[in-house]
């Protein structure tokens, strides 16, 4: 068994990508998904949507807007540096790459490449805050700052708290 709880002989015939909607870096990257050559599909589905929500009910999704988090049609959940390496695992043109990435010594530099984004992510979002940071008449980082337990901050309206959406009674528990 590895650490998502399968057997690791698993075939992985689908992934699907779960993504922020109000950062422009994930919105990017997205992008540039769809438009690679596959060797296993991939699905990208807001994360923390009524869609996710009702696909992965098992799921943490307020943490899935704080990290990138892929699901595998067996159930196998990837996060942080391993959910990128499957996605470009999934990629004709990055397969490679991602077979180095998956060593010890290029899980480090996976680990590394994924704190570099998570900082920019979040230095953008304070640029935004001030006004700052516009590149092509958009502004990088989103505007909206989501934290996993429920609060969020707009610019524009303040701290907001929004309860997980927990009505059927499908939510892990904290």
């Amino acid at each position: 068994m590895n650490a998502t709880g399968t057997h690791a002989a698993t075939p992985v015939r689908r992934l699907t990508v779960l993504y922020d909607v109000e950062c422009s870096l994930c919105g990017f990257l997205r992008d540039w998904l769809l438009r690679q050559p596959k060797l296993v599909p991939l699905e990208l589905v807001p994360a923390a949507s009524e869609e996710a929500r009702r696909r992965f009910p098992g799921l943490d999704h307020g943490a899935t807007l704080d990290e990138i988090t892929v699901v595998g049609d067996a159930g196998q959940v990837y996060q942080g540096p391993a959910a990128w390496v499957v996605t470009l695992w999934a990629l004709r043109e990055h397969r490679p790459l991602a077979h180095r990435l998956s060593t010890p010594s290029g899980a480090l530099l996976a680990k590394g490449a994924v704190l570099a984004a998570a900082k920019w992510r979040g230095a953008q979002w304070h640029r935004g805050q001030r006004g700052g940071a516009q590149w092509g008449g958009t502004q990088w980082g989103g505007r909206v700052y989501r934290r996993a337990d429920g609060w969020s901050y707009d610019p524009d309206s303040g701290w907001s708290y929004s309860a997980p959406g927990c009505a059927d009674g499908t939510c892990a528990p904290r």
